[in-house]
């Protein structure tokens, strides 16, 4: 009697993973059958000669064996045959030759039986749970999720869904001063699903692009709407973010409408991405004009493009120099990943056009070693007003060099058109 009531919990439990799962009946049935078809071939060899019907919704089953009637005594196989006189304790009309159907007690298998079952329904119902993990997420990739923080370690951080499914949030994909306590709320994008050795792992990311972009479709209707497209963003995550928006109806202002009355659409974002800066600026076709406003809030006064390389030479009064580059280089690094050009800045001097005599670097290689020079070189520094002109700064930074360096260079570059 225990054995029996084994079974049907077994059966019971199979039915609750179904309704938490949302397992369609078809697989259900299908892998109720298999699992009790499996065991059976195990103990007899075979399974071919049984029926098993799977009643999910009530939560049982019924096992039918037919055997076929042969004369006493010539019983080969009592798993395949019956003798005339047992079959005829069940209906005395059956002949030799019929099919005897009869309903078999799985619990009579024996205590083997039974655990058998219980492996292998464990392992099917462990597969079909991966699979529709896999898959759920697999479609819900590039949306975001809001799930509860269940573990806090120093690489990474779990994260349960409503169904309970664990969800990782690298400590790479979350912004530097994310703080989560245990118990609390996170939204993240789903940003990819892998699946090695069939284990799905579920990653997601709130310094994604795309997790910007999905809050701005969330919080600004017109681009839910498709009124308004975000055609590029560059972001830093949790320091600041340049998004360029683009609205086919010239009755839209694009910008204002991201942005809300006194900020009140953008003011959610910013607090979601930890107070993350966030530049709106209106995409453009033509690419000076769209560099321009991505150094915006600087002044540009002059812009020389090299399309071939996907470079450009800014200029711009000193005192927009430092706008330009921002704190940190961080508005010239974010100017670059959002036009997708290497941006570099100058300041316009008075009383110096562009055509004015220059010096090749090269000149001073009886001065400054060679190597300095040719880091110089590297960041598109050739000439000796070229580099007098740019951001002391920009120079450090992009070309790798100590500032004793760079000064030293420059004093000597200086020291040149002095003499002149």
């Amino acid at each position: 009697m225990a054995k029996k009531a084994e079974t049907v919990s077994m059966i019971d439990t199979f039915r609750d993973f179904k309704d938490s799962q949302s397992i369609d009946r078809t697989t259900l049935v299908s892998v109720m059958e298999e699992s009790f078809r499996s065991v059976i071939a195990k103990i007899f060899g075979s399974d071919e000669n049984y029926d098993v019907i799977v009643n999910p919704d009530k939560g049982d089953l019924e096992i039918r064996r037919n055997r076929e009637v042969v004369p006493d005594g010539e019983v080969n196989d009592p798993n395949l045959q019956i003798s005339l006189s047992e079959a005829r304790q069940i209906d005395e009309d059956y002949e030799v030759g019929e099919e005897v159907t009869d309903e078999v007690d799985f619990s009579k298998f024996g205590r083997r039986a039974i655990l058998n079952l219980r492996q292998t329904l464990s392992s099917k119902i462990l597969e079909l749970q991966k699979d529709a993990i896999y898959n759920r997420y697999t479609d819900k990739v590039g949306t975001i999720v809001s799930a509860e923080v269940y573990q806090i370690w120093k690489k990474e951080m779990l994260l349960l869904d409503e169904d309970g499914n664990e969800l990782l949030l690298p400590k790479t994909e979350q912004i530097p001063t994310d703080f989560y306590r245990k118990g609390e709320t996170a939204r993240a994008v789903v940003a990819r699903v892998e699946n090695k050795n069939n284990n799905p792992k579920i990653i997601l990311s709130r310094t994604s692009p795309l997790f910007l972009q999905r809050l701005f479709e969330i919080e600004v209707p017109e681009i839910n709407d498709g009124l308004i497209t975000i055609r590029k963003i560059a972001r830093i995550p949790g320091e600041r973010a340049k998004i360029a928006v683009e609205s086919y109806d010239d009755r839209i202002d694009p910008v204002g409408a991201c942005v809300g009355v006194k900020g009140s659409r953008i003011h959610g974002i910013v607090r979601e991405l930890r107070n993350e800066n966030i530049d709106v600026i209106n995409y453009t076709s033509n690419t000076a004009l769209f560099i321009q406003r991505a150094l915006s809030p600087a002044h540009v006064s002059s812009i020389k493009l090299n399309e071939e390389e996907r470079k450009a030479e800014v200029y711009l009064k000193p005192e927009e120099v430092s706008l330009a580059i921002g704190k940190g280089g961080m508005n010239i690094k974010l100017a670059c990943m959002l036009t997708e050009y290497t941006i570099d800045v100058f300041r316009e001097l008075d009383g110096e056009g562009t055509e004015d005599e220059d010096i090749y670097l090269d000149e001073f290689r009886d001065e400054i070693d060679d190597w300095v020079i040719d880091a110089f070189k590297a960041i598109g520094i050739e000439t000796a007003k070229t580099a007098l002109n740019a951001p002391r700064e920009m120079i450090i930074k992009k070309a790798d060099l100590e500032e004793e360096t760079v000064d030293y260079v420059l004093d000597i570059l200086r020291k040149e058109f002095e003499e002149e």
